[in-house]
């Protein structure tokens, strides 16, 4: 039987990406027109790592960031939102071996500010680390919470 891989041989597995990509048939009628890059995990792993304390990113600016850098027309919403879960799961496996440094993924927030319940620990896990670096959090629906003012926080990211 093989063997499961771990998140964190997820994260560096790179599946000969990044790759750009024509956006045509289907996919244009919901994409639009233009070129769609198909990042690597790594590079996902690597925006979030630039998250400073006290700033966050939505998903969004994760895609706009990864677009410009291969300067495409987007960049691919499915694989970058994979490649972020990864991310997520790979850090929180290095905090369970000891290690202090990890990638911030709970800075990384969904569309709107809303707050992940697919994050590890769920959102009550997500909101408490945001907390705790001075972040309030604002009920938003029946089952979830937004950074209140996230728009003001979003990172500026140098190259």
């Amino acid at each position: 039987m093989k063997k499961k891989k771990t998140w964190k041989e997820k994260l560096l597995d790179s599946k000969d990406l990044p790759k750009v990509v024509t956006i045509d048939g289907n996919l244009s009628k919901r994409w639009g027109e233009g070129t769609c890059v198909i990042p690597a995990p790594l590079e996902v792993d690597g925006i979030i790592n630039k998250i400073r304390k006290g700033k966050l990113l939505t998903i969004n600016e994760i895609r706009e960031n990864l677009a410009k850098k291969h300067g495409t027309t987007i960049a691919c919403p499915i694989t970058t939102g994979i490649f972020a879960l990864i991310a997520t799961h790979a850090a929180e496996e290095d905090r369970e071996q000891g290690k202090k440094k990890i990638t911030p993924w709970w800075r990384v927030l969904k569309s709107g500010g809303l707050l992940n319940e697919k994050y590890p620990g769920g959102i009550e896990n997500q909101m408490r680390l945001l907390e705790d670096e001075g972040h309030k959090m604002v009920k938003k629906g029946k089952n979830n919470f937004i950074v209140f003012d996230y728009k003001k926080k979003i990172a500026v990211l140098n190259k």
